[in-house]
């Protein structure tokens, strides 16, 4: 059986995750295997215990700490357990990084289509919990769609597989009951711990192309990938936008891009794949009606290049990150969002928030992000507690603001504990008592992951 941890210094190391939150857990297990998890949730089980599952910690909402009781680390289990190539999946545990995954598989002509920038720190397990999705979610979609099946290990110890029904036409039941494996991608631990996943892939594109187009305002940013999605003749796979700061922050992080663009310029980030030849000359014709130069749009050709491109994404939350360090003893964090809204709306939202923003005493926030699916990131760097205060109520009207232009308070990195009190403006009652009335089936002690999605 894995050894319990109650070292304090060791679980200091444990009491944080990418949202800023801290909780030090009374203890830490850390498996290297199916039954050793299945050990922990038994012996948690005996004495009542809570467990909160937990991959890389890369989450920004706060689920991959534990709020009360024991840690379950389950980075270890980090193997690739099988890949069909010819039946395009992968059976892999749940601590395998999403980079390292991509690398095995590689030489199969297949590929795990979610790709979240912090691929190379986060986890498949993680990538479930939450349905992660990524740059690329505009042609793929998030996670759910990429599950096949799901071996999972419940409360009390026992071992129980999921899998997606086959048959294309099933009337049994209410709708929702049809597909439990859905019910498990994005729970954030709450129902279970994954211990095995089946993955579906996806051949790999014969051509990928990278192209970087500055432009001069948010709206040409909005109008050009309002443009790009119905366009013919190309294959837009990402449309990623980068606000001035954004922008600068990414080129701050390149040697090479130091001087690309105009200062106070906004840029969209794009990629096309296919089997046919870039369509370059409709590319820069769309990019010239929204003001851009031909002399600034960069092409990342190939899979090193595209990797480059992928650094100057991750540069900007990473540059976030380290604008926050300095005042995480303090109480301050990162305040960050990721709701979404129909792209017709992106634009007057994402005003809106900077307004808001304005009208509490605050700059507007570094927004980026995945524009193509009307999904920015706004960030912020909240020094202390009162700012903390502050920025989350800005955040709050914004959300309100979202949700009446048909939007939604989480697109990406689930709820965790920082926005299950945003849970309900969007949330009926009527769907919340759905969701406790599940968590009740899968956990009738409440002892999952404590605090993430349902407070």
């Amino acid at each position: 059986m894995t050894a319990i941890v109650r070292d304090a210094a060791v679980l200091e190391g444990y009491a944080r995750d990418a949202s800023g939150l801290r909780h030090v857990p009374e203890a830490l297990a850390r498996p290297a295997s199916r039954d050793e998890v299945v050990a922990v949730l038994r012996e948690a089980a005996a004495t009542g215990q809570a467990v909160t599952p937990a991959g890389a910690q890369t989450s920004t909402t706060g689920a991959s700490i534990a709020a009360r009781g024991l840690l379950l680390s389950l980075r270890a289990m980090d193997r690739v357990l099988d890949v069909d190539a010819a039946r395009r999946t992968a059976r892999v545990e749940p601590g395998v990084l999403l980079g390292a995954l991509d690398r095995a598989l590689a030489g199969d002509g297949v590929f795990f289509a979610p790709d979240p920038t912090s691929d190379e720190t986060a986890t498949v397990g993680g990538a479930i919990a939450c349905n992660a999705s990524g740059p690329r979610t505009l042609m793929y979609g998030a996670t759910r769609a990429h599950v096949r099946a799901l071996t999972v290990a419940m409360a009390d110890g026992s071992v129980r597989e999921f899998r997606r029904p086959v048959v294309e036409k099933n009337t049994v039941g209410y709708a929702p009951t049809h597909d439990l494996v859905d019910w498990l991608v994005g729970s954030e631990g709450t129902l279970g711990v994954v211990v095995e996943a089946e993955l579906a892939l996806l051949p790999r594109p014969a051509r990928e192309t990278g192209l970087g187009i500055p432009l001069p305002t948010l709206a040409e940013a909005v109008a050009f990938v309002r443009d790009a999605r119905r366009a013919g003749g190309v294959v837009p796979r990402c449309l990623e936008y980068f606000d001035a700061e954004a922008f600068r922050l990414a080129r701050a992080s390149d040697p090479d891009a130091a001087h690309w663009g105009t200062d106070g310029h906004v840029m969209v980030y794009a990629e096309d794949c296919g089997d046919g030849d870039l369509a370059l000359d409709t590319w820069l014709a769309l990019a010239e009606a929204h003001g851009a130069h031909d002399a600034d749009v960069r092409v990342f050709e190939g899979d090193a290049a595209i990797r480059a491109a992928r650094r100057l994404r991750h540069a900007v939350p990473a540059g976030m990150h380290e604008r926050t360090a300095p005042y995480l003893a303090a109480g301050g964090r990162r305040i960050s969002t990721d709701w979404a809204v129909p792209l017709a709306r992106a634009e007057e939202a994402i005003l809106l928030a900077n307004g808001f923003a304005l009208e509490a005493g605050f700059a507007p926030p570094v927004t980026y992000g995945h524009l193509g699916n009307g999904h920015p990131h706004q960030n912020w760097v909240a020094r202390d507690p009162d700012e903390v205060r502050a920025l989350e109520a800005v955040v709050e009207r914004c959300l309100k603001a979202v949700i009446a232009m048909g939007g939604t308070v989480a697109a990406e990195h689930g709820i965790g504990k920082l926005k299950a009190r945003w849970l309900g403006l969007q949330a009926s009652p009527a769907q919340v008592a759905l969701m406790r009335a599940a968590k009740r089936e899968f956990d009738p002690d409440g002892r999952m992951a404590p605090g993430n999605i349902l407070g």
